[in-house]
């Protein structure tokens, strides 16, 4: 009896070794087509895009045909009738999901959305420079056909645009989403309003003059030393639309410099870093595996929110790094902490471009980019009316009026990735980072006075605790719950922007 559960121990052991082998090669395509994809928006030459595409879908096809091979049906159904252990547990878990998901979908298909996908960012860069929609609308159109059909071969049943959701949060549901989005719009809107007629006088032209790029480019380095990005793991580089992308041993970050915008380019670094430090922080052990996998989209912009907003926007961090910006920039002087502060929260109540708004305004922007790309999926809006759509949405929302193209529906660059269902977990990230930074501050106290001296070890050691050593292990809901106890609810961040705006522009009843 004791030879036959041995034998029987060491036949799971080897099964799981052999699915576990598996699973590394599928990441590390993935992982392979992440450096081209990095690559392409940073570095590549301009007439790159051709072949660039042919190489991405190849990845693409042969990382799917890893996946939803028999073989890897076949581990999958042994291992589910096995012994396994916690960890072994959850990346069975999750492989299973992915495994149901795409041999659901045809590899033909798979292999049209990647090239499609690869093809359309040059389509998208060109038509936002050229400030017209029309040169792009063809290609958009030609993305929402095929994330339909992608939709409708996972789950012919379901709402298609809660199946594209669950491709980037798979474990809270599009409800979740929706409840949220909607008491952010209820109870934002009213605190705007309060916002716009205020009479209090803000600094808001603490950052006013003309920055060189390379100078900023040293202050954008200045920060992400000052907040212990490891230089060794990774680097900055500059692209059209900000972003971080990598795995543990290589998580880069990249910004942008807008002469006329110092503050941008600090927030947006920061923002990165909050993204990169979150994928240094998995553990390098899980590499290869879900173990070493960041928890989806929602808790991944948890992080860089947190950073860029509740440490970025303080006005603690600015009494550490005012003295730092005014090493490379001068001019600065004569700014104190408060004005720098006000300066960083100002409310814009004209802004058009989402990367560029506020804390506020900023989920009125994710609200109306979620139901224009709804209505497109179910079909109720045609690609020909996404303008005016965009246009009076944002009209009726924000009390303006884009004038063009770029500043309006092709500001953004996720329609050309085939990205349709990410956008709000930009909000259920803004939620959730402020949830965490709660519960962090509970366990930890309040985390001003090392801000304001340089120290964020706490509150980054508080995030890898509880966080990112985690990987995949736990559902997103799981995962939430034993960080704070409590399931993901908006009263954390609605408290903490109605008393931070309250207390800056002097409103009675907040």
């Amino acid at each position: 009896m004791a030879t036959d559960q041995a034998r029987s121990e060491s036949e799971g052991t080897d099964t799981y070794d052999a699915f576990e082998s598996r699973v590394e090669r599928i990441a590390n395509v993935s992982n392979a087509a992440g450096v081209l994809q990095w690559d392409q928006e940073v570095v590549m030459p301009d007439e790159g895009t051709p072949a660039r595409a042919k190489q991405l879908s190849t990845l693409s096809s042969v990382g799917h045909e890893l996946l939803t091979a028999d073989e890897t049906g076949d581990l999958l159904d042994e291992l589910e009738s096995s012994e396994l252990d916690e960890e072994q547990t959850a990346v069975v878990r999750e492989v299973r999901r992915r495994y149901d998901r795409e041999t659901s979908v045809p590899q033909e298909l798979v292999a049209e959305i990647s090239e499609t996908t690869a093809n359309a960012h040059p389509v998208w860069k060109r038509a936002r420079e050229d400030d017209d929609f029309e040169e792009f609308a063809s290609t958009l159109e030609k993305l929402v056909e095929l994330k339909r059909e992608y939709a409708n071969h996972i789950d012919p049943d379901e709402d298609p645009y809660a199946v594209l959701f669950a491709d980037y949060e798979p474990y809270l549901d599009l409800e979740t989403a929706e409840r949220v989005l909607e008491r952010l719009r209820d109870e934002l809107v009213p605190l705007i309003d309060a916002v716009q007629d205020s009479d209090a006088d803000l600094e808001t032209d603490a950052f006013a003059g003309t920055f060189d790029d390379d100078d900023q480019e040293a202050l954008a380095r200045d920060a992400l030393d000052s907040l212990g990005y490891d230089w060794d793991r990774g680097r900055l580089d500059t692209a059209p639309h900000p972003f971080s992308t990598g795995t543990q041993f290589d998580a880069r970050v990249t910004t942008r410099f807008d002469p006329d915008d110092l503050l941008g380019s600090i927030t947006s670094t920061i923002h990165e870093f909050g993204h990169a430090n979150y994928t240094l922080g998995l553990p390098d052990e899980g590499y290869g595996t879900p173990l070493g996998e960041a928890r989806d989209l929602s808790v991944h912009e948890s992080q860089s929110r947190l950073w860029e907003n509740h440490v970025g926007r303080s006005q603690a961090f600015w009494g550490y790094f005012l003295p730092i910006a005014r090493e490379r920039f001068p001019e600065l002087e004569s700014v104190s902490p408060e004005a720098a502060y006000e300066a960083a929260n100002q409310v814009y109540d004209d802004n058009l471009i989402r990367t560029e708004a506020d804390e506020l305004t900023y989920h009125l922007h994710i609200v109306i980019r979620f139901e224009i790309e709804r209505d497109l999926i179910a079909g109720d809006l045609d690609v020909s009316e996404v303008p005016d759509a965009w246009n009076d949405k944002y009209e009726e929302y924000l009390g303006v009026r884009p004038d063009t193209d770029a500043e309006g529906c092709l500001q953004d660059i996720h329609w050309s990735h085939g990205s349709f269902g990410y956008f709000p977990t930009y909000s259920l990230g803004s939620v959730l980072a402020a949830q965490l930074y709660a519960a962090a501050e509970d366990d930890q106290g309040e985390f001003g006075e090392q801000i304001r001296e340089g120290e964020f070890g706490d509150l980054n050691g508080w995030l890898r605790e509880n966080i990112h050593r985690h990987g995949k292990r736990y559902t997103t809901p799981e995962l939430i719950e034993r960080a704070t106890g409590d399931e993901l609810g908006a009263d954390p961040f609605l408290g903490y922007v109605k008393s931070k705006y309250g207390d800056l522009y002097d409103l009675d009843g907040y």
